[in-house]
């Protein structure tokens, strides 16, 4: 089987990485000329338009930033459904709108071109290591298809539903990461103003009621270590929470954590820390309340 790969960034260099190491012939197209060096000089080939990719290729998969860029990458002039021929089947990796990916989902099925949306949890450390989350939508018979495909890039591999599903989960599920993170560095500035050590907080917490993934993963690795390279950068927490805002609003449904959530990482990225990790949302409380949350060594 040969797999296209667009989007070779800091999260889909090492996806396609693991499926090359998995035995797949890889056709990989980026804007980045340097990205797309970089992955023929391990073996890739490259393509010189999403078009020329879907030529030569069974599977595409996509990694990209936003909405806007899947659809361009999906229906331009040298689009992929300009080249793509019934049978094959797309697979968007992106974190989009169930909406989006339902439109996109229509235009392929008119050529004949299966759909299926895959967003990822882990971050850079699970695409490297080979063990996301993947989330997916899509035809029963589409997720069969590409399901080795998809274990090559992850661990647990879960059909939630439909075509659309798959982002609908990653939706909930980073709404909650946005405002767990929040809250977390809230609290533990609240804790070192009132002279409680990181690390005793920390290890109390992990054990009791208001423990979280945001607690235990962004804690003692990061806030502590002063380590803010981004493993899922604030810059990509905010998206996600305006998709949630965005879905929230057709929906017609409150969002009133997830938006005060949002204006939170606002701060953030207006202190120009929208490429650092999203644990160093921290910095906007230790910078007004006066404390520095850090290891005592």
């Amino acid at each position: 089987m040969r797999i296209g790969f667009i989007g070779i960034g800091a999260m889909g260099k090492p996806m396609a990485l693991n499926l090359m190491k998995a035995g797949y012939e890889l056709f990989v197209f980026d804007v980045s000329k340097e990205a797309v060096t970089a992955m023929e000089q391990q073996g890739a080939k490259p393509c010189a338009s999403p078009q020329d990719l879907a030529r030569q290729t069974d599977v595409v998969v996509t990694m990209l930033p936003n909405a806007k860029i899947v659809e361009a990458t999906v229906t331009g002039d040298t689009g992929l459904l300009s080249g793509s021929r019934p049978g094959q089947i797309l697979i968007d990796m992106s974190s989009v709108s169930s909406a989006s990916t339902r439109q996109m989902a229509a235009l392929a099925r008119k050529n004949g071109v299966g759909y299926v949306d895959a967003p990822v949890s882990g971050g850079v450390a699970g695409a490297t290591a080979g063990t996301l989350t993947i989330m997916v939508g899509g035809e029963a018979d589409d997720v069969r298809k590409v399901d080795p495909v998809l274990r090559a890039m992850g661990k647990n591999i879960h059909h939630v539903g439909g075509v659309g599903a798959g982002d609908a989960i990653k939706v909930v599920n980073n709404l909650l990461l946005g405002i767990n993170m929040a809250a977390v560095a809230e609290a533990l500035v609240l804790g070192v103003k009132s002279g409680l050590s990181p690390e005793i907080m920390l290890d109390i917490i992990k054990g009791s009621s208001g423990r979280s993934y945001a607690l235990e993963a962004k804690g003692p690795g990061f806030i502590l270590k002063n380590n803010f390279a981004a493993g899922f950068a604030i810059d990509l927490q905010y998206k996600d929470l305006e998709l949630a805002i965005e879905t929230a609003k057709t929906l017609e449904t409150p969002l009133p954590l997830g938006t005060l959530a949002q204006q939170v990482f606002e701060m953030a990225r207006a202190k120009g820390l929208g490429k650092e990790d999203i644990s160093a949302v921290i910095k906007v409380w230790e910078e007004l309340v006066g404390v520095q949350v850090r290891e005592n060594k």
